[in-house]
């Protein structure tokens, strides 16, 4: 049960590279070989389970052999239409998100820095809601204190809501709803660290699962005015004769057209068209002052042109189209898309005037998606990865051991928290050998949850604050406390503070390590249960009578692409020789260790990571 355990010497890049090109070698021997690029629809004698499972592998994150067979005993056009069109899906279980209550009206508008909320406190008196003592010892740092409040109890709260849409993601009995919102939460991808208001994320993420498979451009506009993106990408500076190009560029670059095809004259009129565009807590501004209404040239275009005259010449254009559907196709059917296909999908989307849904069905009923080249094909990103672990486990909630958070973060994906504004660079980056290893670390750690597990989001990892606390809890003053430990031997920190506590307006250090006290009070810590898991039952109730068939059954059941014969012939010698049999009879009384053991084994081998 160790980590790096001994069994998995083949956890590399190219043993998982190896597994693919393998996977579609075998199966381009078959029939779909010849279905490659074709957007004819699978006929429904050719629908079976395996496609089944590879619809809802794709369409959402895996599921059950009892989920899989519902989709298989339909037709393939029936199967396909109920995941695209869930609008009338039981779905009363999935509850809406629970604030802790941690935003008060005071802190807006919440300043772009520290030395802004002293500034604004000192000039008149109140910042944040809280104002000036009158009198005494640093008289701002209650101000201070409940800036660095909001800062962590926002992280904090941002936690909670990724938790809540990974709760979605297993519990929903509508996947592809969760899966186009994580497709936009990429495409659109917007940071915590940038934004400071979980609350704009969610409303953000809310705009994904109502819009996600509807129109785009209804989508791009509800974007362009919405109070994250806004806060995001620089509008508060976007204004008349001075004009930010920020969310003018990233919006021809990123969200709709790709480089190349506009200048940067088109950059620079457009920002124009945006300004005057902004935020007032969570409502979204025209500021008629601030906003540029002389004639602009957009695209060989010219008029008086507001945001949204400027994302409709957008759309217009048929690269926008073609851009779109081509990220969408790669997202669910694979990397590789040659121009005449590409071409041919943003003609299905420019003709369905950008409704997403038309396009996602012609992709699910086609040839093409089922043919050898896209089965197996996807590498699956980190919370692809443990949602479709915890849904095939069968389970309903996400387990707070591990913590969800920090270990998708570790496997280089946090929610809410994109590298760059061009999302997660996906594919081959997904595993490195350190990320394999961790991948299989993440198995183990659902199978095998750490007893001496501490929840992230109850503590606080800086050594810095650490170290005030520690300090503050062995007697010392509060200057004393926040001196960098840096300094030296006590003679000097003594003399330091002989000269620092007089007279402070606030303490920096002392205001972070309120501000996350502040915030731990208040924000609802995550529930921290483990993975209920009873892998024992699930191998009696399938009357599975020895080790083979065991093996078998995992592996039908958790994987997408099959090992080789030699990886199942080890997995059968482990199972063999931990149990000290093959009958799975006389063992079942002791084989659930055993049976962890060998699912942790079949999840760290290199097909796992495919879907």
């Amino acid at each position: 049960m160790l980590r790096g355990l001994k069994w998995i010497t083949a956890f590399s890049t190219v043993a998982l590279m190896t597994a693919l090109a393998s996977a579609q070698g075998i199966a381009q021997q078959a029939q779909a070989r010849l279905w490659q690029d074709d957007l004819a629809p699978i006929a429904a004698s050719a629908w079976n389970y395996d496609r089944a499972a590879h619809l809802l592998e794709r369409a959402g994150f895996g599921g059950t052999p009892e989920q899989i067979e519902l989709l298989a005993a339909m037709s393939p056009a029936a199967a396909v239409r109920s995941l695209v069109y869930f609008d009338s899906v039981d779905n009363s279980h999935l509850l809406p998100f629970e604030h802790s209550g941690i935003h008060d009206p005071g802190l807006e508008p919440f300043p772009p820095s520290r030395p802004a909320t002293t500034e604004l406190a000192k000039a008149t008196g109140e910042a944040l809601g809280i104002k000036v003592k009158a009198s005494g010892n640093r008289r701002l740092q209650p101000v201070v204190n409940k800036f660095f409040y909001w800062l962590r109890a926002s992280v904090l709260e941002t936690n909670r809501v990724a938790y809540w849409w990974a709760n979605r993601m297993v519990a929903s009995n509508s996947p592809l709803q969760e899966k186009m919102a994580l497709f936009w939460h990429g495409h659109f991808a917007i940071n915590e660290s940038k934004v400071r208001d979980y609350r704009k994320l969610l409303m953000e993420l809310e705009l994904f699962h109502e819009m996600g498979t509807g129109s785009f451009r209804d989508l791009m506009v509800a974007i362009a005015q919405d109070p994250a993106m806004l806060s995001f990408l620089d509008a508060g500076v976007n204004v008349k004769g001075a004009p930010n190009e920020n969310f003018a560029r990233e919006i021809m670059e990123l969200f709709t057209m790709g480089v190349g095809n506009y200048s940067e004259t088109d950059i620079r009129e457009a920002a124009r068209a945006f300004t005057g565009w902004n935020y007032v807590d969570l409502d979204f501004v025209i500021n008629a002052d601030l906003h540029d209404g002389d004639s602009k040239t957009f695209l060989g275009h010219s008029g008086n042109f507001d945001g949204v005259e400027i994302i409709d010449l957008i759309m217009a254009q048929a690269v926008t189209a073609e851009y779109i559907a081509g990220k969408i196709y790669r997202y669910f059917v694979r990397q590789e898309l040659g121009a005449e296909l590409a071409a041919e999908l943003g003609s299905i989307l420019r003709d369905a005037d950008y409704e997403v849904a038309v396009l996602l069905e012609t992709l699910f009923m086609s040839k093409d998606f089922y043919s050898a080249a896209s089965v197996g094909s996807q590498i699956k990103s980190p919370v692809q990865l443990a949602i479709s672990t915890y849904r095939k486990l069968g389970l309903d909630t996400v387990p707070g051991v591990p913590d969800f958070n920090r270990a998708t973060g570790a496997l280089s994906q946090s929610l809410f928290r994109p590298p760059t504004v061009a999302g997660w660079a996906g594919g081959r980056s997904w595993v490195t050998p350190g990320l394999l290893l961790e991948r299989g670390n993440f198995a183990r750690d659902v199978l095998f949850p750490d007893i001496n597990f501490i929840p992230p989001d109850r503590r606080n990892g800086s050594r810095e604050i650490q170290s005030v606390s520690n300090r503050i809890r062995q007697g010392m003053d509060i200057t004393s406390a926040t001196q960098p430990s840096s300094l030296g031997d006590g003679r000097i920190m003594a003399e330091s503070n002989m000269l620092a506590d007089r007279d402070e307006d606030f303490n920096t250090r002392y205001g972070s390590f309120r501000g996350w006290q502040m915030a731990l009070e208040r924000v609802k810590p995550i529930p921290r249960h483990t993975a209920r898991l009873n892998l024992s039952q699930m191998v009696m109730e399938q009357g599975l009578e020895n080790t083979s068939e065991v093996v078998d059954y995992f592996i039908a059941r958790f994987m997408r692409v099959a090992p080789g014969d030699d990886a199942r012939a080890m997995l059968i010698r482990f199972l063999d020789t931990d149990l000290g049999t093959s009958d799975i009879d006389s063992a079942q009384t002791y084989m659930e260790d055993s049976l962890r053991l060998v699912l942790h084994l079949i999840m760290s081998q290199p097909e796992y990571q495919l879907g």
